[in-house]
């Protein structure tokens, strides 16, 4: 800060921002003072540090709160998307059990034993009889002739797993960020079908409505068919629209003090009529009351209320699909650390776009694959084929929100910058050519970039990789 004015700092009782910067109170004289900002410097080409902030692609919108689907187009959306999608599921479908041969299947696709070798963060291969004790959890040998399937909510955010184990396992490249065990994360409230346990009854291997997987039994509560799926369908309720919300401190639960709810969670929404004016000590006046499954000391689930302060980022029903809300919540993202498989409590490049997507209640496939590939929703495919120019032109006419796929990776179109296309992306990797070169950074995180001159590996630029653009309008 530098001020305009010789003063004696000890006199400054109050410090005011006002538009024509920083005003200093001192002993009753108001004094103008200038804030220096440190110098932006990136190795991100092109990008400038107004392109960070939201505001600035809404500004180049006309209509950006215009509605784009109604809820109840995005609920028809949602059934095309469970019928072209075999990946997914309606869990209200699922059959009463399984047969020993169609179970035996099912975990045997979960937890392959991948071709490629795997090691362990300090370098070790995984040898043979390593490989033997993680089959040897999957207890395939107590899978019965008829298996009845088991419900469950979610008590806290947990990893979804290939196999019943935290152990972390890497590839050759030896990348300790990307995790090969871990596929994704099951947030707070999400309903999951369980199909079977592990040998030491720690894990359970559930199905969640795009994914399955091993979880930890602790953070599931088991409760009745019927009990489970209608606490999903209960109105009214609000929606977490923050990256990250948590719950009121309270220590008479401690479970459900301060837990965390990402974006895309929903809640049912109760009232003081439902659970009287103290709720686990606090008085609800200043808060949402919402409904969380409790794991009770014998798995089981009960139904709690919980306090979210009225200043958490939320929404009561699900947010309106508008460009300006596109933008919100992606940016809500802005510097989070990459998480390959939901890990770091973060998110991967899918997982960004499945959050914010859920905010206004629209559901898609787990992996980049399946989503870039799949049918629903509107589709512009490339091929080897398609020229360079080609693309550049599609990406050009992309309207704010609409998905850029590449192979193994998904980005979000955000807006031009004369004539370079921009995106937002939970992203790893940075990499680019240079006059002595090929620059390989890292970002690790979710940022904006150029689309050009990024490269999607090594061999290829973005462009040359692209092969689809999604709009889920």
């Amino acid at each position: 800060m530098v001020v305009k004015k010789a003063l004696n700092l000890k006199a400054c009782v109050e410090i005011i921002k006002g538009q024509l910067g920083w005003l200093l109170l001192c002993g009753g004289l108001l004094v103008q003072a200038t804030a220096v900002a440190a110098p932006f410097k990136t190795d991100v080409p092109l990008l400038q540090p107004q392109q960070l902030n939201p505001q600035f692609w809404q500004q180049q919108l006309s209509q950006g709160d215009n509605v784009l689907l109604s809820q109840a187009q995005i609920a028809e959306r949602n059934q095309q998307t469970f019928a072209q999608q075999t990946e997914m599921q309606q869990l209200n479908r699922l059959p009463a059990s399984y047969a020993a041969a169609a179970l035996k299947q099912i975990v045997q696709q979960v937890s392959q034993i991948p071709t490629a070798k795997r090691f362990y963060t300090d370098g070790t291969a995984l040898t043979a009889p390593q490989w033997q004790a993680y089959q040897a959890m999957l207890a395939m040998d107590t899978i019965k002739a008829d298996n009845p399937l088991q419900f469950g909510l979610v008590v806290k955010r947990t990893a979804l797993r290939a196999f019943p184990t935290l152990d972390r396992v890497v590839n050759e490249q030896g990348n300790a960020d990307l995790d090969r065990f871990a596929e994704t994360a099951l947030f707070v409230a999400e309903p999951v079908a369980v199909l079977h346990r592990s040998r030491d009854n720690n894990w359970l291997l559930v199905q969640s409505f795009n994914y399955t997987g091993w979880v930890q039994a602790a953070d599931v509560a088991i409760g009745s068919r019927q009990q489970v799926l209608s606490y999903t369908e209960q109105a009214p309720f609000v929606v977490i629209t923050a990256a990250k919300a948590h719950t009121a401190f309270t220590p008479e639960q401690p479970a459900l003090s301060e837990l965390q709810l990402d974006m895309g969670v929903r809640l049912p929404l109760l009232s003081a009529a439902d659970t009287g004016f103290n709720v686990h000590g606090q008085n609800p006046a200043a808060s949402y009351i919402v409904q969380l499954p409790f794991r009770q000391a014998d798995g089981s689930l009960q139904l709690m209320p919980a306090l979210l302060p009225l200043s958490t980022d939320v929404s009561q029903g699900y947010l309106p699909f508008t460009e300006h809300n596109l933008l919100r919540q992606a940016f809500k993202f802005l510097g989070e650390r990459y998480g390959w498989g939901h890990d770091y409590n973060g998110r991967d490049c899918t997982g960004f776009i499945s959050e914010i997507f859920r905010s206004f209640g629209l559901l898609m496939p787990r992996n980049s694959g399946q989503q870039g590939q799949g049918s629903y929703g509107h589709n512009q495919r490339f091929n080897a084929q398609s020229s360079q120019q080609q693309k550049l032109e599609a990406v050009r006419q992309a309207k704010v929100g609409d998905l850029l796929y590449f192979p193994g990776h998904v980005s979000m179109f955000i807006g031009m910058v004369q004539q370079q296309p921009f995106m937002i992306h939970s992203v790893n990797t940075l990499i680019y050519p240079t006059d002595n070169g090929v620059y390989q950074g890292r970002l690790n995180g979710v940022v904006v970039t150029p689309l050009m001159p990024l490269q999607a590996n090594t061999e290829q630029s973005y462009l040359d990789a692209l092969y689809a653009i999604k709009s889920m309008r």
